[in-house]
């Protein structure tokens, strides 16, 4: 299980890393967007961002990884 753990956390600083690497503006602009957001909306966003990782990582659990 901690496998899986430190897999997760590499992949998400790799994808992160790679943002701010390759579009750094962009990703200012996105920044500047969520900003204009309601609080309760960029928590939703939030949940939602969650729900997929977990659905991605059981996928890729039971596809064998």
């Amino acid at each position: 299980m901690i496998e899986t753990a430190f897999l997760a956390l590499g992949l998400v600083l790799i994808v992160e890393g790679l943002a701010y690497a390759l579009a750094p503006s962009l990703v200012e602009q996105l920044l500047e967007l969520l900003r204009t957001f309601p609080e309760a909306m960029r928590r939703n966003i939030g949940i939602l961002a969650m729900l997929l990782g977990v659905i991605l990582v059981w996928i890729a659990k039971t596809l064998g990884a």
